[in-house]
C-alpha cells in the first residue's frame, strides 16, 4: 500500500439521517465501508475534471444522535420509524425501515495524482471543489447539510502535501489533530481481540473469537465469589473495567458462494461474477487523534482478496505497539 502524497480534510460534515444499521448484528454508527464508499464517489465526481486519486479515509466522529427513544413501560430502545401509507385493507404496509441517526464527522483522506502539481488549480481550489461535490452527495444513506454559518479556519476544507522530513510530518500531523479536536477516530484492534480469545480458549478450548469479541465490548458484571485481580474471591458485585472505547464494527464481507456472470437472476450487473457473502466483524476502539504521531495511521483502506474470498476494510499503517 502506498502512502499518500496529500491529505484532504473535510471538516464537520452534518449528516441528517445516516444508516445506523452498520450489518445484521450492529447499530450506532455507520460501517467503515460506507465512508472508504463515499471516498471512492467522491473520486469518480473529482475524476471528470482533474487527474486525481483518493484512497484511505480516517473517520473522526465528533457528534452523534441516534434517532432513538424508550418508550413509556419498557427498557428497550426502539427507533423513530415513519408512518408509512397503509395498504388497500387498511394495515401497515410492509416496508422495512431503517435505523437513523445524526452524525458530525471529519473526514481525512488520502490523495495523490497529477492534479498536485500541475498547476492548473492551488491545493486550496482542489479542496474546496472536494467539498462542494461532498455536500451534494449521500454519506452512509444521510444526507449532508450545509454549513449555516459563515465558516471559520477551522470549519474550511484543507489540503496539505505531506512532508518528506520526520520533524515536517509531525509537526503537520498536529496541525490536523487539532482541527480534528474534540473528536474519536475509529481503529481496529485486533491484537486486543486475540489476545482476549487466547485468555478464554485457556479456560475452555471451544470458545472462539465471536465469544471474545462478545466479552470485549458487553457490560460485565462479576458475582461474589469469583476471582479478582489477585486471585482472591470477592465479597460483593464488582463491574468489570474495560480496556478502552472498544465496540464490535463490520470490518467487510467474506465470500459464501460464487456464481458465473448472468446466472443469478435480478442481479445489478449480469456481466460480473455474483457472490453471496456474509459479514465480517471485529473488535475496533475509539482513540483520540491526538495519540498519533502519524496521522496517517488513521487510515481506512479497501482490501480485496478474491482467490480468499475475502473483501475488508484495513488500516496498513497503523502501529498498535505505539497504543501500549
Amino acid at each position: 500500500m502506498d502512502a499518500p502524497e496529500a491529505l484532504l480534510l473535510l471538516p464537520r460534515l452534518r449528516v441528517q439521517n445516516a444508516n445506523a444499521l452498520s450489518g445484521p448484528l450492529t447499530w450506532g454508527f455507520p460501517a467503515v465501508t460506507a465512508f472508504t464508499g463515499f471516498v471512492q464517489a467522491l473520486e469518480l465526481k473529482l475524476r471528470e475534471a482533474l487527474d486525481i486519486q483518493l484512497a484511505g479515509v480516517a473517520i473522526v466522529c465528533h457528534h452523534h444522535q441516534a434517532q432513538t427513544s424508550v418508550p413509556a413501560g419498557k427498557r428497550t430502545r426502539v427507533f423513530h420509524l415513519t408512518r408509512n401509507p397503509v395498504g388497500k385493507d387498511g394495515t401497515t404496509a410492509a416496508i422495512v425501515e431503517e435505523g437513523r441517526i445524526h452524525l458530525d464527522v471529519s473526514l481525512l483522506i488520502g490523495v495523490s495524482g497529477t492534479a498536485l502539481y500541475d498547476g492548473l488549480l492551488e491545493p486550496a481550489a482542489i479542496a474546496q471543489r472536494a467539498w462542494d461535490l461532498a455536500l451534494g452527495m449521500r454519506l452512509a444513506g444521510g444526507s449532508l447539510l450545509p454549513p449555516t454559518w459563515a465558516l471559520g479556519e477551522r470549519q474550511r476544507p484543507l489540503l496539505e502535501f505531506w512532508p518528506g522530513t520526520a520533524e515536517e510530518e509531525v509537526r503537520l500531523s498536529r496541525r490536523l489533530t487539532r482541527r480534528l479536536l474534540p473528536g474519536f477516530a475509529l481503529i481496529p484492534r485486533a491484537d486486543l481481540l486475540a489476545q482476549r480469545t487466547a485468555a478464554l480458549q485457556t479456560q475452555d478450548a471451544s470458545l472462539t473469537s465471536l465469544e471474545a469479541l462478545l466479552d470485549l465490548t458487553r457490560l460485565n458484571v462479576d458475582p461474589p465469589g469469583t476471582a479478582d485481580e489477585q486471585g482472591a474471591p470477592r465479597s460483593d458485585w464488582h463491574l468489570r473495567p474495560r480496556a478502552g472505547w472498544l465496540v464490535p464494527i463490520p470490518l467487510g464481507y467474506r465470500s459464501l458462494a460464487a456464481h458465473p456472470p448472468g446466472s443469478v437472476r435480478n442481479a445489478r450487473d449480469r456481466s460480473l461474477p455474483f457472490h453471496f457473502v456474509e459479514s465480517l466483524y471485529g473488535l475496533g476502539e475509539w482513540h483520540s487523534p491526538h495519540r498519533f504521531a502519524d496521522i496517517r495511521q488513521l487510515l481506512w483502506y479497501h482490501q480485496a482478496e478474491p482467490d480468499a474470498g475475502l473483501y475488508r476494510c484495513t488500516t496498513p499503517f497503523l502501529d498498535l505497539e505505539a497504543l501500549a
